[in-house]
């Protein structure tokens, strides 16, 4: 069995954007539990898709990113990343 471990998935809205009006960059926070961090990315990959829909109300997110447990950045992934 493999053990469980928490990663916490921060949506951010460019930090210009935010900045400008005084806010925090991040849009969105949750908190998930997986085996692995490749599950993680995956379920990243998906918010950050669904973020930049453009029926979502404000401009669309600028990146996402993935941190451990320990508070390290493990993952990130910005709308440059992204193929043509």
């Amino acid at each position: 069995m493999n053990p469980r471990e928490t990663y916490h998935i921060e949506v951010l809205a460019s930090e210009d954007e935010a900045g400008a009006r005084g806010e925090d960059p991040v849009r969105q926070r949750i908190s998930v539990r997986t085996g692995t961090v490749e599950a993680a990315k995956e379920r990243a990959l998906t918010l950050f898709a669904r973020a930049r829909a453009p029926q979502r109300s404000g401009a669309p997110a600028e990146a996402v990113r993935v941190i451990d447990g320990a508070g390290t950045e493990v993952f990130r992934w910005s709308r440059f990343d992204e193929p043509a």
